[in-house]
């Protein structure tokens, strides 16, 4: 296995020890299974790798990890063949970091890492498994349906009940997160008013 991989489950292991809202939401997977993964590229992915603002006082190590891996990673697309815009495709970035499409094999959790460049909308949606988000650098607005916004920075959690709107706005600033799923593993998220992605 590429040794960037295994620095980056090192960082991952290291985050779950750390944080307690992520040993709350799901168990890390011990012994972890090792997988191969095919390796493919998406164009908003060189935002992520480029972005000199990616600011991280509490996880700069985690962050580097997950950039150094980015190359090795099944770059995700959700969102291809739905109403979104172009420029929604040309700039929203994610990939697995365990799960399924990733380096390490899970059952019972999905983790992703999630980039939006500043100044991007990620429109209101939902899904049925229940998520969880750390923001590991930069910052983001996040909105769930029915609760006042809030603005979170790196070290802060989220949680999203299941199929629960929820949306995710950068101003100033990027944001990279760390996201997990639980329950539900395989169905997709929909956008929750699509009339909007026309």
């Amino acid at each position: 296995m590429d040794p960037r991989w295994e620095t980056l489950l090192t960082e991952a292991r290291a985050a779950h020890a750390r944080v307690p809202a992520l040993q709350d939401f799901c168990t890390f997977p011990e012994p972890v299974t090792k997988q191969p993964v095919a390796s493919h590229h998406i164009p908003a992915a060189d935002l992520m790798l480029h972005d000199s603002d990616l600011s991280s006082n509490t996880f700069a190590g985690f962050r580097d990890a997950l950039i150094d891996a980015a190359p090795l990673a099944k770059w995700r697309e959700t969102y291809k063949g739905t109403t979104v815009s172009a420029d929604f495709l040309s700039r929203f970035a994610c990939y697995e970091v365990i799960g399924v499409d990733a380096p390490f094999g899970a059952t019972d959790m999905r983790a992703f890492v999630v980039y939006q460049p500043a100044s991007f909308h990620y429109p209101w949606h939902h899904h049925p498994a229940e998520e969880l988000y750390m923001v590991i650098a930069g910052e983001a607005e996040f909105h769930l349906e029915g609760a006042d916004p809030k603005t979170l920075c790196s070290g802060d959690t989220i949680f999203h009940p299941s199929n629960a709107p929820h949306a995710l706005i950068t101003h100033n600033h990027p944001v990279m997160a760390y996201v997990l799923w639980r329950g539900d593993l395989k169905t997709k998220p929909v956008f929750t008013y699509p009339e909007e992605q026309l």
